[in-house]
């Protein structure tokens, strides 16, 4: 099913109304949908490049306020739906403490989600689910986006389709990897 779902996604990037499946995409990405925007994104900007920029932009804004979404649900619905499945596991008490420490590190959290390949909507609903700012979640989200997709955008424009290889099948390791030492700069810093 996910493979069917991913031709027909893969398929909108030669519709006539590209850009808005684009954003409907990167829109329910970040909240309920599996399919990342990166394989609508990279055959479009290679079948017009000079559109790079506006492509990444439809994507970001696009995700950033799907990315909302699932902080509305984490706000709003988690009370209904997952406050009394973790009571019945016996968790409740558990998922308070981790809501602390969640948002100890949630800038973090939210960051290397919208760069990495760990799915975004978790985190978003996460962020919702734990109160985390909203202010902090949406700069954060703006950030972490911004970097992922004009990143992606650059490197298009900049080489064309002998990157979409390195895109598709290495740079969620580069991005995955970049976290990783940001994250291991930053503890080092603070305890040494």
């Amino acid at each position: 099913m996910i493979r069917r779902l991913y031709d027909w996604v893969l398929g909108l990037a030669n519709h006539p109304h590209a850009l808005w499946a684009l954003a409907v995409v990167a829109f329910l990405e970040s909240s309920v949908f599996p399919i990342p925007p990166d394989v609508l994104m990279i055959p479009m900007i290679l079948a017009r490049p000079s559109r790079a920029w506006l492509i990444a932009g439809v994507a970001l804004v696009a995700s950033v306020l799907g990315g909302m979404l699932g902080y509305a649900i984490g706000a709003l619905a988690f009370e209904q739906l997952g406050q009394p499945i973790l009571a019945s596991l016996g968790k409740g008490n558990a998922m308070a403490e981790f809501s602390t420490r969640f948002n100890d590190v949630g800038f973090w959290a939210v960051l290397g989600a919208g760069v990495t390949p760990f799915p975004y909507k978790v985190i978003t609903i996460m962020s919702g689910w734990t109160g985390m700012p909203l202010a902090t979640f949406i700069v954060t989200s703006i950030l972490a986006r911004a970097l992922r997709f004009f990143i992606v955008a650059g490197l298009l424009w900049k080489f064309g389709a002998p990157i979409r290889d390195f895109i598709e099948r290495r740079l969620p390791l580069v991005f995955t990897v970049f976290v990783v030492l940001l994250f291991g700069s930053f503890f080092l810093l603070r305890y040494l």
